[in-house]
């Protein structure tokens, strides 16, 4: 996580040195509209940094349950950072459509826009690889927005190729059609980084394993309350579980290390706390939980 957070500053700003060089020799309004991105993207990595650093910090006195929120509060400022650049895109796109102007330097501005096509793929390359490593919610934000750059990029450079042949038009429509995805970026950004802080259930279909990981222990007779929630990296679990009343309290007590080691092994970031309840059961309904219980050690 630290080497992407490294990574994405150092290529942030190699990009805007290249991009405001550019822009200073084409005059070209698409290409304001990445280095305007750009600087954006540098804030927030610069932003990711901390809060990684902050996040990594194990457990304390004062934060029991860890700091990893700070990764979700990290994505909420980078969403804030691309709405202002994408409302300044706008803006600038807008002036341009009122008067237009012809581009100057094109094999400058197509060289920057391919160095910063190929950097950005780069990046994106390591941050997937650190996505699915670690989960992380601040370089998930961070990459999303360079996934998005890649496309505004593209964009760009196709902007300059049909100006160049005569479509002064066309170099402020694209910036406006950059400024509209990178609004719609943001919105997705800030979404999920809300969720989290308000402690959002996890999917449906992730709850839906848990209740099924718990529930195939043959000892088990039923699971409820059960809570969820994300705090970075880490997913808190909480859980009842439903025991026979007769079980002594050692049996039971294994029977639940038993679900928290299914549960961990099928989500290996989870932190689960499971709260043990006893059931009576008829003497039908212990019948059939033996003969289960047979079943089960059979096989």
């Amino acid at each position: 996580m630290r080497l992407a957070t490294h990574l994405s500053v150092a290529v942030a700003l190699v990009l805007i040195i290249a991009k405001g060089y550019a822009w200073w020799h084409t005059d070209s309004v698409a290409i304001l509209a990445s280095l305007v991105d750009s600087l954006m993207d540098a804030g927030a990595s610069v932003l990711n940094l901390f809060a990684v650093r902050y996040a990594l910090a194990p457990a304390d006195a004062s934060h029991r349950w860890g700091h990893g929120k700070a990764e979700a509060i990290a994505g909420l400022g980078q969403g804030l950072f691309i709405i202002a650049s994408g409302l300044f895109l706008v803006t600038e796109a807008i002036q341009r459509l009122l008067q237009p102007e012809p581009l100057a330097a094109f094999p400058v501005g197509v060289s920057v826009m391919v160095l910063t096509i190929l950097l950005t793929a780069g990046l994106v390359a390591v941050q997937s690889y650190v996505i699915r490593r670690t989960r992380s919610p601040a370089i998930r934000a961070d990459s999303l927005h360079y996934r998005t750059d890649l496309l505004t990029n593209a964009v760009v450079l196709l902007a300059l190729l049909l100006a160049q042949l005569g479509w002064l038009g066309v170099d402020p429509l694209f910036a406006l059609a950059v400024a509209a995805y990178t609004l719609k970026a943001a919105w997705d950004i800030i979404a999920d980084a809300v969720s989290e802080l308000l402690d959002q259930e996890l999917p449906e279909t992730q709850r839906e394993q848990i209740i099924s990981v718990a529930s195939a222990h043959p000892k088990v007779l039923g699971v409820h309350d059960l809570r969820t929630r994300s705090a970075g990296r880490v997913d808190f679990l909480e859980l009842h579980l439903e025991l026979d009343d007769h079980l002594p309290l050692m049996i039971a007590h294994e029977v639940s290390d038993d679900v928290e080691k299914a549960i961990m092994a099928a989500m290996p970031q989870a932190d689960v706390m499971i709260h043990l309840d006893p059931v009576s059961l008829t003497e039908e309904q212990l019948d059939d939980k033996i003969e289960a219980v047979e079943n089960a050690e059979g096989s």
